[in-house]
C-alpha cells in the first residue's frame, strides 16, 4: 500500500505535556503537533517510519533499525518520561535487502539479542517526542531500559527507526526514499513517514551554538520551501549554510523529498517558531487525490 501520510516534526522534548506543562514557550509547536499526531493516527498507520538525526549512526550508511522493541527515558527539569515500543523488523530486512540490490548503502542495526525478535534497541529523543504523539503517549515508570520487561496494556504501531548518515551524497538520500515508498506500496499494511527534524541552532547567543546570523536565514528559506510547497528548493542551500546555521532536519528531509517523488503529496505548514535557541517546525503531507 502507498504511503498514507507524512509529517515534519521536531523533536524539542518539551513538547511533550508529561515533561512540561507550558512547553518552554512552545506552545504553538504542542498544538500544531497534536494536530499533526491527529490527522496522522486517522489514517491507521500499521507501520510508522521515523527518520531521525539522534539514533545509531553508522558511518557512510544508513540505518534501519531491526529488534523487536524499543525503549528510552527522557529528563527535563526534574521529571522524567520513560517509553516502550514496538519496532518493525520484517519490512526493515526487506527495504535492506532491496537497498542492497539497488547498491545503496543500508544498515540493519540491532542490540542485545542476535535474533531480531529477541533485539531492543534504545530510542533517542528524535524518535521518542514524534512517537508520543502517534499512538505512543504512554509514561511506563520502569520500562524506559532496553532490558526492561514488555509492558502491558494497548501499544501504537510499530515504529521502523531511519538514522540518515550526513556523510552520504544528497541525492542517495533521495533515492533511498523513492526505494523507502516503493517497498511501502509492496506491502499490504498502511505506513507513515515522519522526519524528525529540528532547524538551525543558532538563534541564541546564548544556546551550546552560539549566534550565528544564518541560523534565521536558513529557517526562514526552509519555512518558505515548505509553505509554498516547493521542498526540493532546498537543494540550494549549500552544506557551509547547513553548517553554519547547525541544521539537523535536512537530511530527514532529502528522504521525504524521494518519498514525495513516488507519491505525489500535499502539504501544509502548521507552524514555526524558535522560542530558544533552536528552531522547530511542523508540516502535514496527505496524498493528491
Amino acid at each position: 500500500m502507498p504511503i498514507v501520510g507524512a509529517a515534519i516534526l521536531p523533536h524539542g522534548f518539551p513538547v511533550i505535556p508529561h515533561l512540561s506543562e507550558d512547553a518552554e514557550g512552545a506552545l504553538k509547536t504542542r498544538n500544531a503537533m497534536e494536530k499533526a499526531g491527529e490527522a496522522l493516527r486517522k489514517l491507521h498507520p500499521e507501520v510508522v517510519i521515523i527518520a531521525t538525526p539522534h539514533g545509531f549512526r553508522v558511518q557512510d550508511h544508513i540505518a534501519l533499525s531491526y529488534a523487536a522493541r524499543g525503549a528510552g527515558t527522557l529528563f527535563w527539569q526534574g521529571k522524567s518520561l520513560e517509553m516502550n515500543i514496538p519496532l518493525e523488523g520484517p519490512f526493515a530486512a526487506r527495504l535492506a535487502e532491496a537497498g542492497k540490490a539497488k547498491g545503496l548503502p543500508l544498515a540493519l542495526v540491532g542490540f542485545a539479542g542476535n535474533r531480531w525478535d529477541q533485539s531492543s534497541l534504545p530510542l533517542d529523543w528524535g524518535v521518542i517526542t514524534p512517537a508520543w504523539f502517534l499512538g505512543h503517549n504512554r509514561h511506563l515508570p520502569g520500562r524506559g531500559h532496553v532490558l526492561a520487561p514488555v509492558p502491558e496494556g494497548p501499544e501504537g504501531p510499530p515504529v521502523l527507526v531511519v538514522t540518515p548518515s550526513r556523510t552520504l551524497p544528497w541525492e542517495t538520500l533521495i533515492d533511498f526514499g523513492r526505494l523507502l515508498a516503493r517497498e511501502a506500496a509492496a506491502d499490504p499494511r498502511p505506513m507513515v513517514f515522519v522526519a524528525s527534524c529540528d532547524w538551525a541552532h543558532t538563534h541564541r547567543e546564548d544556546g551550546p551554538y552560539g549566534y550565528h546570523p544564518k541560523g534565521p536565514e536558513v529557517d526562514g528559506k526552509v519555512a518558505k520551501a515548505v509553505a509554498e510547497h516547493r521542498l526540493e528548493d532546498l537543494l540550494d542551500l549549500s552544506p557551509r549554510d547547513l553548517e553554519e546555521a547547525a541544521v539537523d532536519g535536512f537530511w530527514q528531509v532529502l528522504v521525504l523529498m524521494g518519498i514525495l517523488r513516488e507519491v505525489p503529496m500535499e502539504g501544509e505548514l502548521l507552524s514555526y517558531e524558535a522560542p530558544s535557541y533552536y528552531g522547530m517546525m511542523v508540516a502535514r503531507y496527505w496524498p493528491k487525490t
